[in-house]
């Protein structure tokens, strides 16, 4: 009789598409995450007992623990197949853990395996070659989870008795509030300055115009914030409009742009929020499905590889796929003489992974989009891409710089641009960049030489204002983050959900704005726990936990050194009164909520009663602002800044500041510029500046859809805007062509003489064939006649959703529809023979329905949760000896290993 082996992994879709490599001698169970973690009460780690830790199992785990139990009994081996990191390393302790103390593993051997992509290839490999569990990486675990503990449960309480109102603080939390709160006090304390540029717009002697801005006046070179005035701005363009100009300086150089890095999991979140508008937390979502696979050819494979990692290498034979592909879909000359290497240049970042990449790279997209859903395609077509490019030529420029000038000093004007000569890695993959990207360089400019004269046709003056530090995005703080080394990448989408779940901030069209009930607990732990909310005493943590993941520093004994400090700090706030927290608080935080006004007027002036005065007041239910001379006044207010002093929210501009005058949001094909303005109506895109010769000629503009924020408005969307009207095409029954466009009253469709308003929810930027064809049918017949969409088949009510289902004849074939939702027929379906449930099933994948349905079914949670929790207090010997000196390093390394040895259980192979 052959051996049986029970595999234990994280999630049951791995789980399944494990057992489909290992065969039918091998039971794969699914742990759900941990099955253990420290009870949410205090007590759970004890400083005073040598940090010892109590585990609890957690209700959700009571059944799952009893399978693997059940399974482990019959089993022959017992495989921990968890994920390759940290965490996965600390499930399988667990696990091992809980079946030690059941007495189930005495006579079984046990198998740490891991692998990077779930393939049949690598899984079969990694079981081919198991090891032991690393201890390095479990003590590193239970020394963060010690110190988030000791973190949250010591300063949590303190806020609770010291700021009513206030929920939690954490350890890489509180740093990640504290960068948001930061940067708000920047923005609020900023002043603006007036500044104006001046720009002539100039011909060549060819005719080709160009425009050179103003770098020189007078001899002297112009700073960014010399010309300050109207007036002063007006003269200096006299003084250019009177000056024989000529070309007296060319400098061109060639530049190579060369590809980024393939992913990792915080450039994978940066980079997924600024292209595909997904928020961290969504990104992992997706990636773990890619990670865990989909059914391709009759056959389920994992798509990419482990997607929590910061190494930034490719394996030998990722490399090699990527230039087979790369030489055979864009030629040899997209094709370096040998592979690139990258080394990253974050703090604290692990190699031992590989980047993030597809597990085969002759996947293509496309060939595997039909398996996807929309948001698993983008991300893979992202993936796939950037990795791609990574292997691919450098992009080969031009950079050009001309001085303008008469000859002299006197004024001296600049044009700068650049020519691509080689597109190389931009063939596949274009970066996105960040709020302080400068594109100038960018520009085109026409052939040039030294001496030839330029004509001036306008000189023009525009008057700018300075703007505050834009406030952070999840990919900005993301990318921050990271670069100060707080926290893993791994966390940091928990950290962001965290800080927006205990209401600390509010994501506001895609920017982080703290709430003040955050800003009165960062205040707070700066005053009180400055050290702990520090950024780099933060990212030195993070160094001592990496290397006692390395095995070169000892767990307890960095906890024993945080602690002495940490406690002395808490124990210094316990004769601290509400009223000495509040008076700090209030002359802190005095600028934020009661600004300086513009009339010279005493801003805390109380309204009610004239001679009282306002400050910062706690109560029950949190923070607010109230009179000194309460009882007698009574006036309260709640904690929000005053109408018209934050200068980063500007009504529908979304924070940007269009007063100031355009701002530029790259060039199109041509190298026309594109920007974003604010007029009268709105705020609009517009396609090139005014030609200032052409009096009647208008560039080309286009408002912005009323559910569009103006900081939402990218190049790629602009392009779009100015592309409408657009041709969806043409109607199967009229033949006529529809359009999609933006007029007086909003979008709409165009269908031969008739105007159809697009319903809420409908995109004009990507409406399609069916969607367009019900909604001309569905229109009230007017001018031109309406075409109405006839029903194929009748199928009746959706068995869950109760909404009307039919079947339509489209463009593309017949689809199901219900509401506003079409859904396509597989290829070969006969419509007639289409049942309810079949229809309901390809509505419910349309939608997303089926998803959320398999969250709906009814669990045993409220039965486990009555049943009393196993505590479990670790045993110490399972981590090494605190080393006594240098002298004693050897024994205690003997020692540690004669421990080891003790509680591992062995691997034979």
């Amino acid at each position: 009789m052959s051996e049986t082996g029970l595999v234990i992994v994280e999630s049951p879709a791995k789980a399944k598409t494990i057992n489909k490599y290992l065969g039918k001698n091998y039971v794969v169970l699914a742990s759900y995450g941990h099955i253990r973690d420290l009870p949410s009460k205090d007590g759970s780690v004890l400083p005073d007992e040598d940090f010892a830790m109590r585990w609890e199992l957690s209700a959700r785990a009571s059944k799952t623990v009893s399978d693997i139990k059940k399974a482990a009994k019959e089993a022959d081996s017992i495989y921990l197949a968890t994920d390759p990191d940290r965490e996965g390393e600390a499930i399988s302790w667990h696990i091992l853990n809980v079946l030690q103390d059941a007495k189930l593993i005495k006579d079984k051997q046990v198998h740490r395996v891991t692998f990077n992509e779930i393939t049949k290839k690598a899984v079969q490999e990694a079981f081919a070659h198991p090891r032991e569990l690393d201890l390095n990486l479990i003590q590193a675990y239970l020394a963060r989870r010690a110190l988030d503990y000791l973190v949250g449960f010591t300063i949590s309480p303190v806020l609770w008795r010291k700021l009513p109102g206030a929920k939690s603080a954490g350890r890489v939390q509180s740093v990640a509030l504290r960068l948001i709160c930061d940067r708000e006090t920047e923005i609020e304390k900023f002043r603006t300055d007036e500044y104006w540029s001046v720009h002539a717009v100039l011909h060549t002697p060819d005719g080709a115009p160009f425009e050179a801005r103003l770098t020189h006046l007078a001899g002297n070179k112009l700073d960014k914030l010399d010309i300050g005035n109207e007036a002063d701005a007006q003269a200096a363009c006299k003084r250019i409009e009177n000056k024989a100009l000529k070309v007296t300086s060319l400098e061109s150089k060639q530049a190579r742009r060369n590809p980024y890095a393939p992913f990792i999991t915080s450039s994978l979140q940066q980079e997924a929020s600024r292209k595909l508008g997904f928020g961290a937390s969504h990104t992992m979502r997706v990636a773990q499905r890619l990670y865990e696979g989909a059914e391709i050819n009759g056959e389920t494979v994992g798509l990419i590889t482990y997607m929590r990692t910061d190494g930034i290498t490719l394996s030998g034979e990722a490399i090699a796929q990527a230039r087979d592909v790369i030489g055979k879909e864009y030629g040899n000359k997209y094709l370096p003489s040998s592979p690139r290497a990258y080394k990253s240049k974050a703090k604290n970042a692990q190699e031992a992974h590989e980047a993030i990449r597809p597990t085969d790279l002759h996947r293509s997209p496309a060939s595997v989009r039909k398996a996807l859903s929309d948001d698993e395609f983008r991300l893979y077509d992202l993936i796939w891409k950037r990795t791609i490019a990574c292997q691919m030529e450098s992009a080969v420029f031009d950079q050009v710089v001309v001085d303008i000038s008469d000859g002299t000093e006197d004024v001296v004007l600049r044009a700068n641009g650049s020519v691509l000569n080689f597109d190389g890695f931009l063939k596949v993959y274009q970066e996105s960049f960040d709020d302080t990207h400068d594109d100038e360089n960018d520009k085109r400019l026409p052939p040039m030489r030294q001496g030839d004269a330029s004509k001036t046709i306008a000189v023009n003056s525009d008057q700018h204002f300075t703007q505050p530090p834009p406030r952070y995005t999840e990919a900005s703080l993301v990318k921050k983050l990271e670069e100060e080394g707080i926290g893993r990448p791994s966390t940091y989408a928990s950290i962001l959900q965290v800080l927006q779940d205990r209401d600390y901030v509010i994501l506001d069209k895609k920017r982080f704005i703290p709430q003040d009930r955050g800003r009165i607990v960062t205040t707070f732990l700066a005053m009180y726990f400055n050290r702990y909310v520090d950024y780099q005493f933060t990212a030195n943590m993070e160094e001592e936990l990496d290397a006692i993941s390395a095995g070169h520093v000892v767990w307890k004994e960095a906890l024993r050194l945080f602690w002495k400090d940490f406690k002395a700090a808490v124990d210094k706030t316990k004769d601290l009164t509400i009223t000495e927290v509040i008076d700090a608080l209030d002359e802190d935080l005095g600028h934020h909520f009661f600004p300086v006004q513009d009339d010279g007027s005493d801003p805390r002036k109380c309204k009610a009663c004239e001679d009282g005065r306002l400050g910062l007041k706690l109560g029950k239910f949190g923070a607010f602002l109230g009179c000194s001379n309460y009882p007698e006044c009574k006036f309260t207010k709640p904690l929000t800044v005053q109408d018209g002093q934050d200068e980063g929210a500007q009504g529908d501009t979304g924070g940007l500041n269009l007063d100031a005058g355009p701002i530029e949001l790259g060039l199109n094909e041509e190298g026309v510029s594109i920007t974003l303005r604010k007029g009268p109506y709105g705020v609009y895109v517009q396609l090139g500046p005014k030609d200032p010769a052409d009096k009647k000629d208008k560039p080309k503009r286009q408002g912005l859809p009323k559910d569009l924020s103006p900081v939402d408005v990218t190049l790629d969307k602009a392009k779009q805007l100015l592309s409408l009207p657009r041709q969806i095409g043409k109607h199967p029954e009229t033949g006529e062509m529809m359009e999609a466009g933006i007029g007086r009253f909003g979008p709409y469709l165009k269908h031969g003489s008739r105007y159809i308003s697009l319903k809420a929810g409908d995109d004009v930027l990507t409406v399609g064939m069916n969607r367009a064809v019900e909604l001309i049918a569905s229109a009230p017949a007017g001018k031109g006649g309406a075409v109405a969409a006839k029903a194929l088949k009748e199928l009746g009510e959706h068995p869950t959703e109760k909404q009307q289902m039919a079947i339509f004849s489209g463009r593309y074939g017949p689809y199901v529809k219900m509401g506003k939702i079409m859904a396509s027929l597989p290829k070969g379906t006969d419509p007639e023979s289409l049942t309810i449930e079949e229809a309901a099933a390809l509505v419910d994948k349309k939608k997303g329905g089926a998803k959320k349905k398999t969250v709906t079914k009814k669990t045993t949670t409220k039965k486990a949760a009555t049943k009393k929790a196993a505590t479990k207090k670790v045993d110490d010997e399972k981590a090494p000896a605190k080393k006594a000196s240098a002298k004693k390093s050897s024994a205690k390394k003997a020692s540690t290993k004669k421990t080891t040895a003790q509680k591992k259980v062995s691997v034979k192979k």
